[in-house]
């Protein structure tokens, strides 16, 4: 595996200024945070796939940063959508593959950095998914399992997981022999025995959101600017530590589908949010962790190099590490005092977590060989002088000699600044890089040339940076001095972790611990500054004034509407229809975003809400080419619906929208109502949006079809409120009036840019909500809105002359039809079943209550039935 080579800046020696150092020039770079953090792939994962038709495919991620291995194993379809799931859950840096995957002289050219043509469908859409990874092919041989289960045997630290992590299936087991072999000898990296976090990951414990469907709802990156923060993950994002950072990411793209863990959670949250004192003091105990990142910290520990090295570059690393890892098992009391009277399991268990005796064992064991003084700076002479004395005196007598040289060596630089500064008559200061000090000289204080001797001249920031053969001389004999004293202080280091190895699944249990804190923390802080409540789960998804969580934090307050959402057994499909720019596209997207947001325990933008815990979101929401995989919108759409009619079951929840525009109307609404009818057949909860009023009659005797967006009351609906309701499009007088005046202008403009933002603003100017009420096409929205661009009166007044005489003869055939009746008597009576289920499984109401509301509820059911005779 080669490193992409570095490039610096320099002026040649013909240039006005003087030339540069042999440096690469410092970036101006704003820097990162940890909300800001954006992750890039670190994982090398090595993925193998099962002969035959089964489509089981083995996969192990080493996180090359963290050392955190993950082993899943999923029975994946003919898109592998599972598979490419689980390798966005852990992004990729570099991807392992058996050679038989490739043909002899395609393989050979893989290592060289050229995509190799590949035989197997799974590798080409891996291909396909992350065409900037590279692909390396790996001998069969290695591909082993009783390999793999030695290596975890000998790796896995000890703790609960580990008897389930040796219990791992045939192929990822397959996948762990010929990740590690590959990680020592091309990695140059050998870990510790019992030394690293190994878990193994069932896919069936999670949420699956497709890679698409990810992308989409814009989960962890915004669609259109890749920088920006408009993200679920950029809203939710407001940890301190990268651990949790990355927690909330997994979480984010795979929410968890057990109900007591998304209770506890919840529980955490809520206990953070009405506690003021408990959420003041864990904020100010995470502060002191702010961008500390514990896996990495332990990777120190679990890993060393295969083949020996002579370079003082990773002794400065361990040095500085272990100076991290004091600093952190002493500021992880202070956090868990802070938890001391938690109330919720969960927090009771952090607060066990990171109480535990190994970790008062660790900070004894390094303050017992490590100057009490010796902070950690963050760069330059301090954070060099740091590592020189990190390590008590007298620990080794050939370190106090290196030291002490080190020392005489920065005084002999020191005099010689003073002496030419005298020399010279110039107020000469030192500045420390990473080649060694140079001379600076306030620009302002300088007429003139530099004196002779003073070489390597450069101007930065308003002062020139220069050196001298002498402080050449002395840089080099100084940096042998320092590169000794590194050395030999690593020694002492790595006797160091030696010891503290043995109590590394204490720090592995205290990094997890951190992590779901400061991630639940975030929550807590994101509901408290945008006024999220509680989800619950009761089998039925119902959102009262439900809103957009990224574009409430886009827009301003006050200009987002709020949409209801009810969906429960009896009412599973719904049609979704309205005029363009109603909002169909973000009602969808709101209603999967605060479904993962309740998976993943958080509060949701809402009055009220509950929830159904769900197997999979499955969406087809994109209407655009994909060039890189060479499909039109149609044959992008008609992939997805295939992908999402072989995933969906009775738990997941299904978003559609606007399927089969890519074709001919016709076929468009067969192959709509082809697909809905199958989406119905698995009991998923599916909304779908679509133009095709067609879809209304084709699909009226299926009787969970639902014509358009139920709407949400305060209490249980009755029978009577069972009626539909619709998208509508509120136009005010006021608007109305204004419409006028806009419109003259607008068509009296020839720029079109500006046409173009005053269309989106007037539509950003309209309000979009789901009313209560039966469908009235009398309404003619298209009608009204066809008033924007000033079509004639008699135009309209024709237009709606017919629609109404259309609406009247399709009203008198609906009233006289069989069939229309038996479909109502049929949704009456799965609508009395549901609402009967679902009060006797969740109805918290007392006995009383609950047996008028029941008798109500009859009553109206009878009156429906009645109707229909």
């Amino acid at each position: 595996m080669t490193s992409r080579p570095t490039t610096g800046r320099s002026l040649t020696a013909g240039q006005t200024s003087r030339p540069w150092t042999a440096q690469s020039r410092p970036t101006t770079a704003r820097p990162q945070t940890a909300a800001s953090t954006r992750y890039e792939g670190t994982y090398v994962i090595a993925i193998v796939e099962g002969r035959g038709i089964s489509r089981e495919v083995g996969m192990a991620a080493l996180d090359k940063d963290t050392g955190r291995v993950m082993l899943v194993q999923v029975a994946d379809c003919q898109s592998y959508v599972k598979t490419l799931h689980q390798m966005h859950i852990h992004q990729p840096s570099l991807i392992l593959v058996p050679d038989t995957f490739f043909s002899a002289s395609d393989a050979a050219l893989a290592p060289s950095g050229k995509r190799a043509s590949s035989t197997s469908l799974l590798i080409q859409l891996i291909g396909d998914e992350f065409p900037e990874v590279d692909i390396e092919p790996v001998g069969r041989k290695n591909w082993n399992d009783a390999g793999g289960l030695e290596f975890i045997t000998q790796l896995c630290v000890e703790n609960d997981e580990r008897a389930a992590t040796i219990l791992a299936v045939y192929y990822a087991l397959s996948a762990t022999c010929a990740l590690f072999k590959y990680v020592e000898h091309r990695m140059n990296t050998r870990f510790s025995a019992g030394s690293l976090r190994i878990k193994y990951a069932p896919v069936d414990g999670t949420m699956m959101i497709d890679p698409d469907t990810a992308r989409n709802l814009e989960l962890t990156g915004n669609m259109t600017h890749k920088k920006s923060h408009h993200s679920l993950f950029g809203v939710l994002n407001h940890t301190f530590t990268p651990m949790a950072a990355r927690l909330l990411r997994v979480n984010i793209l795979s929410p968890i589908t057990a109900y007591d863990s998304i209770e506890a959670r919840l529980d955490v949250v809520e206990e953070l949010i009405n506690d003021e004192t408990l959420f003041t003091s864990v904020r100010e105990a995470l502060k002191p962790l702010n961008k500390m990142d514990f896996d990495k910290l332990i990777a120190v520990l679990a890993s060393s190099d295969a083949r020996p090295t002579t370079s003082a570059k990773p002794a400065s690393f361990r040095v500085s590490q272990i100076l991290n890892i004091r600093s952190v098992v002493r500021n992880l009391p202070l956090l868990n005092n802070a938890l001391e009277r938690s109330k919720c399991q969960l927090l009771r268990i952090v607060h066990n977590m990171l109480g535990d005796e190994r970790i008062e064992k660790i900070d004894q064991i390094v303050s017992a060989s490590l100057n009490e003084e010796s902070a950690q700076p963050k760069g330059g002479l301090a954070a060099v002088n740091a590592r020189v004395y990190a390590v008590k005196a007298n620990c080794n007598r050939l370190l106090d000699v290196a030291r002490e040289t080190y020392k005489e060596n920065v005084a002999d630089i020191h005099q010689l600044n003073r002496v030419l500064s005298e020399e010279h008559g110039l107020p000469l200061t030192l500045v420390y890089q990473d080649s060694g000090f140079m001379f600076a000289l306030k620009k302002n204080d300088l007429e003139g040339e530099l004196p002779k001797g003073f070489v390597n001249a450069s101007l930065k920031k308003n002062r020139w940076i220069f050196s001298s053969m002498d402080l050449k001389k002395m840089n080099a004999r100084m940096k042998d001095a320092l590169d000794e004293t590194l050395i030999l202080s690593d020694k002492i280091v790595q006797e160091l972790l030696a010891v503290i190895v043995h109590d590394i699944g204490a720090l592995y249990q205290a990094s997890e611990a951190v992590a779901l804190l400061d991630m639940m923390w975030s929550f807590a802080h994101t509901s408290i500054i945008r006024n999220y409540v509680r989800p619950e789960f009761t089998g039925t998804l119902a959102i009262k004034s439900g809103r957009h969580p990224i574009l409430e934090a886009v827009k301003s307050v006050g200009t987002l509407v709020p949409n209801d959402v009810y969906c429960d057994d009896s009412s599973s499909f719904q049609i979704i229809q309205g005029p363009n720019m109603s909002g169909k596209s973000t009602y969808l997207r709101q209603t999967g975003l605060l479904a993962i947001m309740a998976m993943c325990g958080c509060f949701v933008p809402a009055e009220y809400a509950s929830f159904r815990i769900h197997d999979a979101l499955l969406t087809r929401l994109s209407n655009d080419d994909d060039f890189e995989k060479g499909l039109s919108t149609f044959a992008n759409e008609m992939a997805t619906s295939a992908m999402i009619l072989g995933l969906a079951t009775h738990k997941s929840l299904v978003l559609v929208d606007e399927l089969g525009r890519g074709t001919s109307p016709s076929e468009g609404v067969g192959l709509s109502h082809a697909i809905a009818e199958a989406l119905i057949e698995t009991k998923a909860m599916v909304f779908f949006a679509t133009h095709f009023s067609e879809l209304t009659k084709t699909l009226s005797h299926q009787p969970t079809v639902v014509k358009y967006v139920k709407s949400i009351r305060s209490s249980l609906p009755s029978a009577a409120e069972a009626h539909l309701a619709h998208f509508s499009v509120y136009i005010y007088l006021f608007i109305e009036t204004a419409l006028r005046q806009i419109s003259a202008w607008y068509f009296s403009t020839s720029n079109t840019d500006i046409r173009q933002r005053a269309w989106v603003s007037m539509a950003e100017e309209s309000f979009y909500r789901i009313l209560d009420g039966v469908s009235d096409d009398s309404s003619h929205y298209g009608i009204e809105l066809a008033k924007l661009a000033d079509l004639p009166a008699d135009v309209r007044e024709e237009a709606q002359r017919v629609a109404e005489h259309l609406l009247a003869l399709k009203t008198k055939n609906e009233e006289s039809s069989e069939t229309h009746r038996a479909n109502i008597r049929r949704k009456a009576l799965l609508r009395l079943k549901t609402q009967l289920t679902q009060a006797y499984e969740h109805s918290t109401l007392p006995d009383a209550d609950l047996v008028e509301y029941i008798a109500r509820f009859q009553k109206d059911i009878a009156v429906a039935f009645y109707r229909t005779l």
